[in-house]
């Protein structure tokens, strides 16, 4: 079943995409008011938009059908029920997380007993010249 919705998604797809480009613009109407040959189209002298409007309103609107299937199988398949899908924070994922920064190990502090002579700081080495 699944195969089956992506093989009629991806061929919406295409369909989408030829009949977008088979389109006109909104500034060829301008053309054919002045005789550029608009009786002479496949569908009439109404010309081609209102069949190809419809028939990309119905092709978008199967794709999207098919996408929302899509994601309904792809959530099903990864074993995620819509129960535990919220966004409430899981108590044993925060425990997991608590146990695993135990396990960090940390550094030793550095000694800090005579900060004010500024043991820390090496020293430069004496200059002869």
């Amino acid at each position: 079943m699944q195969t089956l919705i992506v093989v009629v998604h991806v061929i919406v797809a295409i369909a989408i995409v030829g009949l977008v480009l088979l389109q006109q613009g909104k500034g060829a109407d301008a053309g054919a008011s002045f005789g550029a040959g608009s009786s002479q189209t496949v569908f009439g002298s109404s010309g081609s938009g209102n069949f190809l409007v419809k028939a990309t309103t119905i092709a978008a609107t199967i794709f999207f059908v098919t996408s929302l299937s899509l994601a309904i199988f792809a959530r099903n398949q990864s074993g995620v029920s819509p129960a535990s899908a919220s966004p409430v924070v899981n108590e044993q994922i925060l425990q997991e997380s608590a146990n695993s920064a135990a396990d960090v190990p940390q550094l030793d502090e550095p000694d800090t007993a005579d900060s004010s002579t500024g043991a820390d700081v090496p020293s430069l080495p004496d200059s002869d010249n």
